[in-house]
């Protein structure tokens, strides 16, 4: 540990001083261990998603009452409100911002609760190909922001990219 020499000879006496460093050096490997131990890590953080049971819908809900969102490539998302094969309203597109995926879902949210108070709006999202996965929880992101809790992702079929391309909307 620490050792004390003394010289005994006829000079002046002189003490030294030697401390050991194996203790200090064990003891900070033991707070590092302690600390590590106790210390707890950072858990992941998910996304909750219920997933619905798809025995109990037998019939379709009406297409007013739906906004349908396609996500695409480049950052793009397209939006129109009712069915593919019978759209109510033109397609538009816009990015993912507070003015304009949020302006788009807070607006479409109104006009279908304008009509009938008890109405639900419903949001579908259907990702294309090209879409990114950053792009889809954006999306989810934003309908938890506005309140909207009834919304599907579905996957989306060839003729909803061949609808998206027939409309002045998409971007070539």
């Amino acid at each position: 540990m620490a050792e004390i020499n003394q010289n005994i000879g006829n000079g002046p006496k002189r003490m030294s001083t030697k401390i050991g460093m194996t203790p200090m050096v064990d003891l900070g490997f033991l707070l590092i261990t302690f600390f590590m131990l106790t210390t707890t890590l950072q858990k992941p953080s998910e996304m909750i998603l219920n997933m619905p049971d798809n025995s109990r819908f037998t019939e379709p809900y009406p297409a007013s009452k739906t906004l349908a969102l396609v996500p695409a490539a480049n950052n793009i998302l397209y939006y129109f409100r009712g069915d593919p094969k019978n759209p109510l309203t033109k397609v538009g597109s816009t990015n993912y911002s507070v003015e304009g995926l949020r302006r788009i879902i807070l607006e479409n949210k109104k006009a279908v609760e304008s009509i009938n108070s008890k109405s639900k709006f419903v949001v579908v999202v259907m990702p294309i190909d090209k879409a990114t996965y950053k792009n889809v929880v954006d999306v989810l992101d934003e309908l938890a922001i506005t309140g909207s809790d009834r919304y599907g992702i579905i996957k989306s079929d060839p003729s909803i990219l061949s609808f998206l391309k027939k409309s002045d909307a998409f971007l070539k």
